[in-house]
């Protein structure tokens, strides 16, 4: 009995559309992060180069998977404190705001070294123009350090996508998880496992071309193509 026939296949597939919609969230929040904390590292205040350069230690220097337990069950913690009352923070909340943690890390140092890239002139051209440095950083330095940042961001994106299967940990029903809950009940393992494998390479195919497909947009752009 094939897993269609079965029914399980859609549960693999639920599985998957929770894997992107996990992903695609912690993106949102690591991207977030990872400009806020590139801010702070290329700041002139000592102090925020600090906290920048503290945030990235801290990540490197923990397991994906022990921060992921620690804002599940400090999350769980902190809210009923908070609320006085017993609030629990969902899996899908604490995966994603984990996941968002890291990887925000990581694109801190992409968009550091892509902002550095940019010509000093450019700089000086927002103030020439009269703009407030928040409005120079995102209307003039942050486009031009974004095409120099997609390629390695594109990559690291990736990585976030197969790092989703960390989070079956906290009994969030993803891709790798719901193999898991499949393969108990079909008595299946090779078959289940390498059925969610070719979701996982469907998925990765499929982000690589919309990479490819950003980045050969950029260029245009930045070349004054159509």
């Amino acid at each position: 009995m094939t897993l269609l026939a079965s029914g399980y296949g859609l549960q693999l597939l639920w599985g998957a559309l929770v894997t992107v919609s996990l992903t695609l969230c912690a993106l949102a929040i690591g991207t977030v992060l990872g400009i806020a904390g590139a801010s702070a590292k290329l700041s002139r205040h000592r102090a925020l180069r600090a906290v920048g350069g503290c945030y990235t230690a801290v990540v490197r220097g923990i397991p994906d998977l022990i921060i992921i337990y620690i804002l599940y069950f400090g999350g769980t913690i902190a809210l009923t404190k908070l609320a006085g009352r017993y609030v629990e923070v969902s899996e899908f909340a604490a995966g994603a705001t984990a996941l968002g943690f890291v990887f925000g890390a990581y694109a801190s140092e992409i968009f550091r070294g892509a902002i550095g890239k940019v010509p000093k002139g450019q700089h000086e051209a927002g103030h020439v123009l009269g703009l407030s440095t928040v409005a120079a950083f995102l209307l003039i330095i942050l486009p031009q350090a974004w095409r120099l940042a997609l390629p390695a961001f594109g990559n690291q994106s990736l990585i976030l996508l197969k790092q989703t299967s960390l989070v079956s940990v906290i009994g969030l029903e993803e891709l790798a998880r719901a193999a898991s809950v499949v393969s108990g009940a079909t008595r299946e393992p090779f078959t289940v496992f390498a059925g969610a494998a070719a979701i996982y390479l469907v998925l990765t195919a499929t982000g690589t071309l919309l990479l490819h497909h950003a980045e050969a947009r950029s260029a245009r752009k930045y070349a004054g193509g159509a």
